[in-house]
């Protein structure tokens, strides 16, 4: 191995080192939706209920492909992980989220 190579292959998540653009440090409040994301996360991987573990979280993320990790935003990272390790578990299906997205866009229509 010459003195350019590492013993593994960066993934695209992986910026270390790496220029990746000026780096916003400063405080900026939360969503709503996205304080709701970090309370799942919060939730998910509580030590009672145990539905998933952090480093089954950072394995969504690592093995998320280039393109959406790219094309979403910190929290809708957060959440596409989420859900496909959910999905991955089998504690819910693509069909049952599905469901209940097209149940939640005709509430919102009916109520417009």
């Amino acid at each position: 191995m010459d003195e350019k190579e590492t013993p593994y292959a960066s993934g695209h998540h992986d910026y270390g080192g790496l220029p990746g653009g000026p780096i916003e440090t400063r405080a900026h409040p939360t969503t709503l939706w996205e304080q709701r994301v970090d309370a799942m996360l919060e939730l998910l991987g509580d030590p009672r209920r145990r539905l998933m573990r952090i480093d089954e979280f950072r394995w969504m993320n690592e093995t998320m492909t280039p393109t959406d990790y790219e094309r979403l935003s910190y929290y809708e990272r957060w959440i596409h992980s989420i859900t496909r390790l959910m999905i991955h578990k089998g504690i819910v299906t693509q069909a049952e989220l599905d469901a209940r997205m097209a149940e939640l866009r005709r509430r919102r229509t009916t109520m417009s």
